[in-house]
């Protein structure tokens, strides 16, 4: 299942992101995919928002994986940034299988850049620079879980009012 959102701002974006981090549980998986200044960092603050994670989320470029605890109970947020990887074999002296089989949610930014590490199902969001305010953001769900994620998201009544083109 594929969704195309369109959002007018930074808060918008994170204000879906939010919506989505109100959904996720422990042992998700979200790969974030764009160009530089697409809105990645601000879906993943959204997330982890919605998620009531502390402190600031901020891009882990330089440490690749910030590490987001709850305020009161919940999954822990592992924030991973994949930009400085120059290949597979890099990516795999990280340990993200460590995150990503773990017992919190994972938020990959430029998970593109290790593909073929990201499991079969998980939740992609593709989010593409149209204008300084606009961005397009499309969310392919593959496998049940992500299916039903995406399905619950579009309930959302901060969604629901977004212009969207959904697709099978």
């Amino acid at each position: 299942m594929s969704i195309t959102l369109h959002t007018t701002s930074p808060e918008q974006t994170r204000l879906l992101g939010r919506s989505l981090g109100t959904l996720l549980q422990a042992g998700d998986i979200v790969c974030l995919q764009g160009d530089l200044g697409s809105g990645k960092t601000c879906m993943t603050q959204g997330i982890g928002s919605g998620m009531g994670v502390a402190g600031v989320i901020n891009s882990p470029t330089f440490v690749f994986v910030n590490e987001h605890a709850p305020v009161t109970s919940g999954p822990y947020l592992y924030h991973i940034d994949l930009y400085r990887i120059c290949d597979l074999a890099e990516a795999l002296t990280l340990g993200l299988e460590d995150y990503m089989y773990g017992d919190g949610v994972t938020v990959i930014e430029w998970a593109d850049r290790a593909g073929e590490m990201m499991p079969p199902h998980c939740l992609w969001v593709r989010l593409t620079y149209r204008d300084y305010t606009e961005r397009r953001l499309t969310i392919e769900a593959v496998g049940d879980r992500y299916v039903a994620l995406v399905e619950a998201l579009l309930l959302d009544p901060a969604v629901a009012s977004a212009q969207i083109e959904v697709s099978a």
